[in-house]
């Protein structure tokens, strides 16, 4: 088993679910609220260590009640932490919409220190992410942190992986230094201008995507499961079922995080996209999204079903 190392952001979630939102200047009472641990990077960075990983995960904390949440979460997972903590700002945290008929969500981030997140930092973590197996990043925290890394990790020999999430407008070059990139329907259209509702939409996205340089893309299309491309194979993955959907929140980082673990166990690409989709369909059978991540020894199981 490699090292997955993981760039990313911790944010506490507050999820509330309810029939619908409100409307502006409109109140409504919900149905429930949650709090617990979530933010794009951290995630994955649980469901890689559950899913077998040895994983890293680098970055900026506050020194508050959430930030003690985010270390006792990767103790509990088995993430190693690779942080620095900070007086002058706070730990992230964000507002999540479940919507309770369907699972859907809707979310606002506010990163707090780790929006901070600089080239600077990165490169204080150049050994840990140029010795990774597989290196992950998104875009929740600034993108010339993420492209600084991406460098660091493709120099020491990497794989990696970009989570193009929350989707932003990417620098000229930053897909060149992806061997894949992983974004979902919406994600993949705010890229590429081209609409992605199947597997065909999300074959003429990928491969718009690797016109920009990407290594392979990867779109996940929820529950059509996935479509990977990389110019020599293309492979639709059907998504797995693992009972009823209670909450898709955490669906996207239990791929990412099942992805990178089983590229580090050194699997076939198509292969890590099957378990990436068998990982996240045992994520939305559960409510949250660090809590929902499931074990090495349930996603196996579940494959060896299918």
């Amino acid at each position: 088993m490699g090292r997955v190392v993981i760039l990313g952001v911790f944010v506490a979630d507050t999820a509330y679910r309810a029939e619908r939102q409100p409307k502006m200047g409109e109140t409504i009472l919900g149905q429930s609220f949650k709090l617990g641990p979530g933010g794009k990077g951290s995630n994955q960075a649980v469901a890689a260590a559950k899913a077998g990983a040895e994983t890293h995960m680098i970055t900026r904390l506050g020194r508050d009640t959430f930030a003690q949440m985010a270390l006792d979460t990767w103790k509990s997972a088995g993430v190693v932490p690779a942080v620095s903590q900070h007086d002058d700002g706070y730990t992230g945290a964000a507002y999540i919409f479940v919507e309770a008929a369907t699972g859907n969500n809707a979310i606002i981030v506010a990163p707090g220190v780790a929006g901070d997140i600089s080239p600077a930092d990165v490169e204080a973590r150049a050994e840990l992410i140029g010795g990774a197996s597989v290196f992950v990043t998104q875009l929740e925290q600034p993108i010339a942190a993420a492209q600084r890394a991406l460098e660091i990790a493709r120099a020491g020999g990497a794989i990696t992986v970009l989570n193009p999430a929350p989707a932003a407008s990417l620098p000229d070059g930053l897909l060149a230094l992806c061997d894949y990139v992983t974004p979902n329907e919406s994600e993949a259209e705010a890229l590429t201008g081209l609409p992605v509702t199947n597997p065909a939409e999300a074959l003429a996205a990928a491969k718009s995507l690797r016109q920009r340089g990407a290594g392979a893309a990867i779109i996940t299309l929820g529950g059509q499961g996935a479509l990977f491309h990389d110019g020599a194979r293309t492979e639709h993955v059907p998504a797995f079922s693992a009972g009823p959907v209670v909450e898709t929140t955490g669906a996207g980082d239990a791929f990412n995080g099942g992805f990178a673990a089983a590229l580090a166990r050194g699997a076939d690409p198509v292969e890590a996209v099957r378990f990436g989709c068998a990982t996240a369909g045992i994520s939305v059978t559960r409510p949250g999204t660090a809590p929902s991540m499931p074990s090495l020894d349930e996603i196996e199981a579940l494959l060896a079903r299918a």
